[in-house]
């Protein structure tokens, strides 16, 4: 066998930590800060519509002192979408309000729509990250947070609360029909509150939930809706390149972690990887904060069924 020096061990060893060390550095100094715009097309509307642009905001998990964050998410209102979607986590700490609120800036104006996630109801407290890993882990909750008064300051500039609610609204001649659930993270939706088939007259039906829970998906997509929009994941925050995400902390497969996927037979999805992190996990790798400008267009024809699927199930039909 070849024996190996101590001084090679040692210097594989203080190489490993220099590594790691670099790799925190740039997690949590670069890449936590490098906020980027995602864009996404999406064809969820009726044949003939007109595009609609979608801006999808989630998880800035603000505190006072983050003025990149504040100044970058100011300038998203330059893209001029014709409706803002938030799907929750925008607090981080107690005086957090009026930066969420000035960060929102001239999206306030806009149409828009929200939910709130459990770090709108309660501030993040430390944890072990391995907890990350089992999903029926006990929970800790922090300080309660004045999600109140950010309801408050949404809702007097016009957008929507869609939390255990149903609204109709039409945005650039689009007729929307919308529903919401309080966030499935903390057991707190109730689905059946806004259960049943959305408007017929509508062109578009969009779910909005904070965390992308299976059971409140399905029911979406069992209703109808065409596109559902979410957040909570963080992309996964730590991912590794040629194996992605290493959790989603939900119940979705780490394939949906971030991004647009298709939920059943018609509903599509949208996950938010989300602007922000944790003040208690402030890093990010190969995973950079984000917003998502959608282009929601016109749906292909959905391909007629043939004389050979009409032997099949629905699922076999739809799976050929």
């Amino acid at each position: 066998m070849p024996v190996i020096s101590t001084s090679a061990v040692r210097r594989t060893a203080l190489g490993a930590a220099g590594a790691a060390v670099a790799g925190i550095g740039y997690a949590s100094l670069i890449e936590r800060n490098a906020f980027v715009l995602r864009e996404a097309t999406m064809p969820v509307l009726p044949t003939g519509s007109s595009s609609l642009r979608v801006l999808h905001i989630s998880d800035l998990h603000m505190t006072p002192g983050q003025k990149l964050k504040q100044q970058w998410l100011r300038e998203l209102d330059r893209l001029e979408p014709d409706l803002v979607v938030n799907t929750g986590d925008n607090l981080s700490h107690l005086k957090a309000v009026p930066s969420v609120v000035q960060s929102m800036g001239g999206l306030l104006s806009r149409p828009g729509l929200f939910v709130f996630g459990s770090n709108d109801y309660f501030a993040p407290v430390p944890k072990n990250p391995l907890k990350y890993f089992k999903k029926d882990h006990c929970r800790v909750y922090g300080a309660p947070l004045p999600w109140q008064d950010l309801r408050a300051a949404f809702t007097e500039r016009g957008w929507l609360d869609l939390t255990h609610v149903r609204r109709d609204l039409e945005v650039a001649g689009v007729r929307i029909a919308t529903a919401g659930v309080d966030d499935p993270h903390l057991q707190r939706d109730r689905y059946d509150t806004v259960a049943g088939v959305p408007n017929p007259l509508a062109d578009l039906r969009i779910g909005l939930t904070h965390s992308p829970e299976p059971r409140v998906l399905d029911r979406f997509a069992e209703d109808g809706y065409d596109l559902v929009l979410a957040g909570h994941t963080h992309g996964g925050q730590l991912v590794l390149p040629g194996y992605g995400a290493l959790v989603t902390n939900c119940g979705i497969d780490k394939s949906r972690v971030k991004g647009a996927s298709k939920w059943g037979d018609h509903t599509q999805l949208h996950v938010s990887a989300g602007v922000g992190t944790s003040p208690w996990a402030p890093y990010r790798f190969c995973c950079r904060p984000e917003a998502t400008l959608l282009t929601l267009v016109a749906a292909p024809p959905r391909r007629p069924l043939s004389e050979a699927d009409r032997g099949l199930s629905a699922s076999e039909a739809v799976a050929r």
